[in-house]
């Protein structure tokens, strides 16, 4: 599945379960681990879950489930690899202390309405 087909797919789920401050950078052109990052939070433990079940669900659905799934016991941050996405979903205050944005600063932020 392409990229921005998936990414789609991510975002409208991560969006049914009202995660928060989704944003989607463009990491194929510094790194060879991945394509995009989409990462968003969610307010709770519980929360995060359900973003993370809906995000498989839905991909799962379309003959792409996640390659790998990590965090989801504690889920504080759960990421869910589909080799050409990494979805990293965040309690906010671990997004904050994690700052992925700042650590990958030289993405290039791709704008949501142009995944719509």
């Amino acid at each position: 599945m392409h990229p921005d087909e998936l990414t789609r797919l991510i975002l409208a789920a991560a969006e049914d379960r009202m995660a928060t401050d989704i944003r989607v950078l463009a990491v194929d052109e510094i790194t060879t681990l991945t394509e995009r990052f989409v990462i968003c939070n969610g307010n709770s433990t519980t929360q995060i879950r359900a973003i993370a079940d809906a995000i498989e669900e839905k991909t799962s659905e379309a003959g792409n489930p996640p390659d790998h799934v990590e965090g989801y016991v504690s889920a504080n941050w759960i990421l869910l690899d589909f080799g050409s996405v990494v979805v990293h979903v965040f309690h906010r205050d671990m997004r904050e202390f994690y700052a992925l944005e700042k650590l990958w600063a030289d993405a290039k932020p791709v704008e949501l309405e142009s995944l719509k």
